[in-house]
């Protein structure tokens, strides 16, 4: 699931994602033919990011995500062109590894929030259902004006195709830089007071933000990036 890298600009992105399922004893296969491809040919302007799946539901069953990130004349351009033997061969030696798909959208990134200069490697994901996304949007803006994530990035975007029966047309990312900031979550480093205030601020975002239901969350951790 999802869908795009920290390396932004003030710009709209856009991002593709292919989700699939990898036995552990493919893993390393998987990544070596993918590495050894990118490093050699990469199309200018877009970001290629794999990640592992590391926490999810039993629904959620992807085992790795390849995401494809850039401006939008860059990935079209991509799309556009036809990489030759090279990206054939890829693709036949990774079908040989590959369990099965189980996957594959585009969408855009409308927002990002805090240090996204940062390298952050470690994401939660969240998947929504947004009734009123121009509600949320602003109401989203508000609190983390309010409540700048430090430690971390949090960006958020839409689903554009790729849609589910269960309506998911958004998604919010949390960026850390570990395991250990990721458990800690939001409020590592916050007294008391910060935590209070911190909370009531989400709890009235939770009461006007236009109608937001949870899909699916999960974790994922980057394995590379060309």
């Amino acid at each position: 699931m999802l869908f795009t890298v920290f390396a932004i600009s003030a710009q709209q992105s856009y991002w593709t994602n292919y989700t699939f399922i990898v036995e552990p004893e493919n893993e390393a296969t998987v990544f070596k033919l993918i590495d050894d491809y990118f490093k050699e040919h990469k199309t200018e302007g877009v970001t290629v990011s794999l990640y592992a799946n590391h926490f999810h539901d039993e629904d959620n069953t992807a085992t790795h995500m390849i995401v494809f990130s850039g401006s939008l004349d860059a990935l079209g351009g991509m799309y556009a062109t036809d990489n030759g033997d090279a990206w054939d061969l890829l693709g036949a030696r990774l079908d040989h590894h590959i369990k099965d798909g189980s996957g594959a959208r585009m969408g855009t990134t409308k927002q990002a929030y805090g240090d996204t200069e940062g390298d952050y490697p470690i994401q939660k994901y969240y998947i929504l259902d947004v009734e009123d996304a121009a509600t949320m949007v602003e109401g989203l803006n508000k609190f983390n004006a309010k409540h700048k994530p430090t430690g971390r990035a949090v960006m958020m975007g839409n689903i554009t195709s790729g849609i589910s029966s269960e309506g998911e047309n958004h998604w919010v990312i949390a960026g850390y830089k570990d395991f250990k900031g990721a458990m800690a979550g939001a409020g590592a480093g916050l007294t008391d007071k910060q935590k209070a205030a911190r909370d009531a601020d989400w709890k009235t975002f939770q009461d006007t933000n236009g109608g937001v239901r949870m899909v699916r969350s999960g974790l994922r951790v980057r394995l590379g990036q060309w």
